[in-house]
């Protein structure tokens, strides 16, 4: 009996710790897959909304892309030479010189950028980070993404906003479409730059002191047909 007895309790004793052992094998592996997730809504403090124009949004959510080598070297719409190494990035809409937190909503990673350009000029995308930038994030094309402002550029204040209705290589295009809107809404302005496959034409148009006006102006050229899309691009 003894024996049994001494049996039953060793039987009972190791199916516990095996039990306990299985238990603790399932806390671990829950544990290191917690650790190894990456989080999704980290929100670093905001600059402060009341230094904020009502035009900026803080927490501006889309997609990002990156620009790199064939602009390397090439003169930005600040003034400055793009540099891929260095830690930048083109916007619209928001003055130069701001500091923008940009946090990757799909892997969790962010990093901080000064924005020293204007883009990018395709629906759905509210930034166009630099090499380096888009490396820090581990960005192998384009990512999800949210915006929080750190700091704003000189001239926040006082912005000067126009509409931008197409850029092409061919000059004859940007000619028809300046003539096309030109003669309902205004004069209408062709500039050039130096892009990735050549010279660019980019015909814009307008000159507001308000965000709101020159997105009325972009709502009625594109409920006129008169463009596939049009963009509001700050000047300053």
């Amino acid at each position: 009996m003894r024996r049994f007895s001494g049996r039953q309790g060793h039987f009972r004793f190791s199916r516990t710790a095996k039990l306990l052992a299985a238990w603790g094998l399932v806390l671990l592996t829950t544990s290191c897959i917690h650790r190894r997730r990456p989080p999704l809504t980290v929100t670093p403090p905001p600059y402060p909304p009341s230094a904020i124009p009502p035009e900026i949004i803080q927490g501006q959510e889309g997609i990002a892309s990156w620009y790199g080598p064939g602009f390397n070297g090439k003169a930005t719409s600040s003034g400055e030479i793009y540099n891929m190494y260095a830690m930048t990035a083109a916007h619209r809409t928001l003055p130069f010189g701001t500091m923008v937190r940009v946090h990757d909503l799909e892997n969790g990673r962010s990093t901080v950028v000064r924005i020293n350009d204007r883009g990018p000029f395709v629906e759905g995308r509210i930034i166009d980070l630099s090499y380096a930038a888009a490396q820090a994030l581990g960005m192998d094309g384009t990512a999800l993404v949210r915006l929080h402002i750190l700091g704003l550029g000189p001239n926040a204040q006082q912005g000067i906003y126009a509409v931008q209705v197409g850029a092409f290589l061919d000059p004859q295009n940007a000619a028809r479409l300046k003539r096309a809107i030109g003669s309902r809404f205004g004069p209408v302005l062709i500039q050039t730059y130096e892009g990735v496959n050549g010279l660019f034409y980019r015909v814009r148009l307008g000159q507001f002191q308000t965000i709101e006006g020159a997105r009325a102006l972009a709502r009625q050229i594109i409920n006129a047909n008169l463009a596939e899309q049009a963009f509001v691009v700050r000047l300053n």
